[in-house]
Order: structure tokens, then C-alpha cells, then sequence
């Protein structure tokens, strides 16, 4: 499929999934020399970061645990501004190393969010890995560790990414039309 329609919205083809798939790989790569020795709780920001989080934890080579919190920012085609938490952290973090796992970070704000609740737990330390990062729609400074895959600021569906909850299930990325 070169082209999609999901509601409203024509979207065509921008990264195909053995791009994303080569992406993780080389994340995952050092991700497994920079935190084996750390006992990292991997954190899944739900929804987006799921298919993301499971093809890179079947990745990782050193015993893990991974947690989710579920998080929104958006509504149609853009950010609120405003993250509503839809579930929250529940494991002991005190001292723990946490990896965050972010589909797409673009404004930052719910990475931010995420990074401000982990620092009230207790956690020793944070990790960010990001599949997609728009540097040009950043509006907070956060430290990301590992990166996937730079696009530019237009609207993607696919790969866990949605439009009003529809095209997560997408194994490519489209970008809007």
C-alpha cells in the first residue's frame, strides 16, 4: 500500500518497516552494551510505544523488566499541550535505572511529564529511547538517549501511531497528505 485513507484523512508511505526494523536493531545494539549491567524497568508509554517496546525487548540481550503507563497528549491530528494519565506507575521505582520507551517524541511534553513523575519515585536514573523524533516540533529540553529514526514535523500514522485511534496496526509509516 503506497497510499491510505483512515477517516477523514488521505496518508501516504514515508518510512517502510525494514527501515524501522533496521532502526531498532542498531538501539538495540547499545542499548545492550550501555545498560546490561544495569537492571534497567523498561517503561512502555502506551498507547503508541507498544509495537515499538515489543520488537525491541525481544532484542534485548540481558534480563529485564517492563512496565507500562499509559499517557495522552493528543486529539485528532495534534498535541493538546496537556498530558491526561490514563494509568499510572505502580512498581517500587526507588533507585531503580528506568528506560523509558517513547514511540515518537516531538513536542516533548509527555516525555517531560513522564521524566518529572519518575524523579518524584525515587528512580536513580533515566533513559529515553524514541523509534521517530521531530526535532523541529520540540518545545521542551529533554535528554534523549537513543534515537531511532529524524523525520520532519508532519503527522504519521503506523507502527503503533494513530489518527483518532485508527491505523496503529499499519507495519509501515504513512505521513499525512
Amino acid at each position: 500500500m503506497k497510499r491510505i485513507k483512515l477517516l477523514d484523512k488521505e496518508f501516504e508511505i514515508s518510512i517502510k518497516s525494514k527501515e524501522i526494523q533496521n532502526a531498532i536493531a542498531k538501539m538495540a545494539v547499545k542499548i545492550n552494551e550501555d545498560l546490561k549491567d544495569k537492571n534497567p524497568l523498561m517503561v512502555c508509554i502506551l498507547n503508541g510505544s507498544f509495537m515499538f517496546s515489543a520488537d525491541l525487548m525481544k532484542m534485548i540481550e540481558f534480563p529485564c523488566q517492563i512496565s507500562f503507563v499509559k499517557l495522552a497528549s493528543y486529539e485528532g491530528t495534534g498535541s493538546t499541550g496537556k498530558v491526561k494519565e490514563l494509568l499510572g506507575f505502580n512498581e517500587n521505582l526507588t533507585n531503580r535505572s528506568v528506560l523509558l520507551l517513547e514511540d515518537i517524541v516531538d513536542s516533548g511534553i509527555t516525555v517531560s511529564n513522564c521524566i518529572d513523575q519518575l524523579k518524584n519515585l525515587g528512580v536513580k536514573e533515566i533513559f529515553v529511547a524514541t523509534l521517530l523524533f521531530k526535532p523541529a516540533a520540540l518545545k521542551k529540553e529533554i535528554k534523549l538517549d537513543y534515537i531511532g529514526i529524524e523525520i520532519p514535523n508532519d503527522f504519521i500514522v503506523g507502527y503503533g501511531l494513530d489518527y483518532d485511534g485508527y491505523g496503529r496496526n499499519l507495519p509501515d509509516i504513512y505521513k499525512i497528505i
